[in-house]
């Protein structure tokens, strides 16, 4: 089994909403902001390999969106979803399974494409996987929300019947894949395990989008249940440091992994390196 990291380029996001009740100036000097208060962030995704299983977890922003969604966010990087996976010898057609871990644009915009009027998946002979939860939260969404799940990045995936869903605590995908869902940021969002080689890693998606946001009260102001989040964190960093588990970042602009330690301002990262490096 081996495991790649897969970037997808980079965006910005407002640093005041990245950060919630953190101030600027504290938080400004964990991502520095430009003169809009906007902060760059990666669209860091996995590819998982194992046998005849190519499994992508996350798929990045896509690009079928029209100029003026696109301006809010400055997609940016010469990095991309196909770029990543032909320098590694594959392509869309290789992927056997998708693993959303929620539906927000910039993890699942990619798992659509737009040829000419239509919309269909942009991987032909994957399954799409996400949980009934998160898949009935996502295609009712609230007023908070509604502007993250696109009807076009989600409806389509199962439109085209390639879409299952699975449960919580399972390794339905695969065997060394144990899919744990938090419910802070949106409800029943996948944050998975991943065993390769004899060590284990989270896969954190917007739980900590960053390294910067290990410590409890780091809390997005984009979760819609922040008292929710606080306690997901602390739940899964006890369990991070009791099995000792790496963090992988979703959206950290210049760290990829980490290892954890038990500090007295509670737990905090320990080493930083990239996947390549330990995987």
């Amino acid at each position: 089994m081996k495991i790649y990291t897969i970037d997808t380029g980079y965006f910005k996001l407002d640093g005041g909403a990245m950060f919630g009740v953190v101030p600027k100036t504290i938080w400004k000097n964990l991502n520095e902001p430009d003169e809009n208060n906007l902060c760059t962030w990666a669209m860091r995704c996995l590819l998982i390999e194992d046998g005849k299983q190519l499994i992508l977890v996350d798929c990045g922003l896509g690009d079928k969106q029209d100029a003026k969604f696109f301006s809010h966010y400055e997609p940016h990087g010469e990095a991309s979803l196909q770029k990543s996976l032909l320098a590694l010898g594959f392509d869309f057609d290789d992927v056997t399974d998708v693993l959303l871990t929620h539906l927000h644009f910039d993890h699942c915009g990619g798992a659509i494409k737009r040829e000419g009027d239509k919309l269909l998946p942009a991987f032909a002979n994957a399954t799409y996987w996400s949980n009934a939860k998160h898949w009935e939260w996502a295609t009712q969404p609230n007023a908070r929300e509604k502007a993250s799940f696109l009807k076009e990045n989600i409806l389509p995936i199962q439109e085209s019947g390639q879409l299952k869903f699975a449960l919580d605590d399972s390794n339905e995908i695969h065997p060394n894949i144990t899919l744990r869902t938090a419910s802070g940021h949106t409800e029943s969002m996948f944050t998975p395990i991943i065993e390769c080689n004899g060590k284990k890693m989270m896969y954190c998606a917007d739980l900590f989008p960053s390294m910067a946001h290990i410590p409890l009260p780091y809390v997005m102001a984009y979760d819609t249940r922040p008292l929710l989040t606080l306690e997901d964190k602390r739940k899964a960093l006890e369990i991070a440091i009791a099995n000792d588990y790496y963090l992988f970042f979703e959206h950290d602009r210049n760290k990829e992994c980490c290892s954890l330690q038990q500090t007295e301002k509670g737990v905090r990262h320990k080493e930083v390196f990239k996947l390549s490096d330990v995987f």
